[in-house]
């Protein structure tokens, strides 16, 4: 058995910078940057119940006022955007900061969803968005078909 060392020569040859930046932007800039890059795309869980569709999105930080939640045809979007300005001063400086993000995420909703009656909340952190099934699809009935 032999043992395999690495040399540092390696790294230093034309070339040898290479992988760093293909993994740079084969796996994005966040790992590579400081914590103040952050995705803004919220996690959201989807089920189904016997008369509704349950939506809940992890969204902390924001207000109900933030959220914008539309339908168009049968695809419902929620939206956030939110503008923060922080500014101080002193006795020989002036400091502004500003933070901006937004997030849009769409939903193909099925035939069975009564787009008319859909309930959004938002406490905690969390949107919880029902919505109701249809009359039609709350009665469907299983039958049995006989194979002849």
């Amino acid at each position: 058995m032999s043992i395999l060392t690495k040399s540092p020569v390696r790294s230093l040859r034309p070339g040898g910078y290479q992988n760093i930046f293909d993994r740079m932007f084969r796996d994005g800039f966040r790992d590579y940057f400081s914590n103040d890059f952050q995705e803004t795309i919220p996690a959201v869980n989807i089920s189904e119940e016997k008369d509704r569709f349950l939506i809940e999105m992890a969204a902390p930080g924001l207000k109900k006022e933030d959220f914008k939640v539309s339908v168009e045809g049968d695809v419902m979007t929620i939206a956030s955007e939110k503008e923060e300005e922080k500014k101080e001063e002193g006795k020989n400086f002036t400091r502004r900061e500003y933070n901006y993000s937004s997030f849009s995420r769409s939903f193909t909703l099925p035939e069975t969803a009564n787009i008319g009656n859909i309930e959004a909340k938002y406490a905690d952190g969390l949107l919880k968005l029902t919505i109701p099934k249809k009359e039609i699809a709350q009665t469907a009935q299983t039958k049995q078909i006989a194979v002849s």
